[in-house]
Formats: structure tokens, C-alpha cells, sequence
């Protein structure tokens, strides 16, 4: 079970697509930073197709006054809590 953490916005896709390609089911990937940007209606189809749960980091999106509806977010506490739950952890930068 593997912690995928992506920072990287839209404009950047190929790592997007590079970080897909490793996803399996029981993985999360983390949107961070401009990564929170893959939650805008432009690009949800995309992230709806990869295999792994996909949260948010609530004050990254905030931040980024990208707005979301039926969305898991965690926040400093629980970015933390899914570093501890996973057995690996990969940075996507």
C-alpha cells in the first residue's frame, strides 16, 4: 500500500500520467500544493480514472480557491495520519 503525494498542476501532465501509470487500488494519491488543481471540472475526468482513492489537502485547495463538492480532504493532522497508514510513500514533483 503505497502513498502517492502529487504536487504538480495540470500544465505539468505527463507527471500526472507517469504517477496514473503506478497507481494500484489499494493506494491513495495525495493532490497537494498545484496538484489540487486536478479537482477542477476540467480535469475530474481524468482523475475519476485512476485506480487508487484520491484525497486532497484541505488547506491547498483552500489556498488555491479551487471549490469541490464530494471531495476527501484531510488536513496537516491527517496528511500525517496517511504517512503512518501507508507502507511507502512517493513524491510525484
Amino acid at each position: 500500500m503505497t502513498l502517492h503525494i502529487l504536487n504538480t498542476s495540470p500544465s505539468d501532465r505527463n507527471t500526472f500520467l507517469t504517477c496514473a501509470l503506478a497507481l494500484a487500488e489499494d493506494d491513495t494519491l495525495l493532490l497537494i500544493e498545484d496538484g489540487t488543481y486536478w479537482l477542477l471540472p476540467q480535469h475530474r475526468s481524468e482523475l475519476a480514472r485512476v485506480p487508487a482513492r484520491v484525497v486532497a489537502l484541505a488547506p491547498d485547495r483552500l489556498a488555491r480557491g479551487v471549490v469541490v463538492d464530494n471531495m476527501t480532504e484531510v488536513d496537516d493532522a491527517g496528511f500525517v495520519e496517511l504517512t503512518v497508514q501507508h507502507d511507502r510513500i512517493v513524491s510525484w514533483f
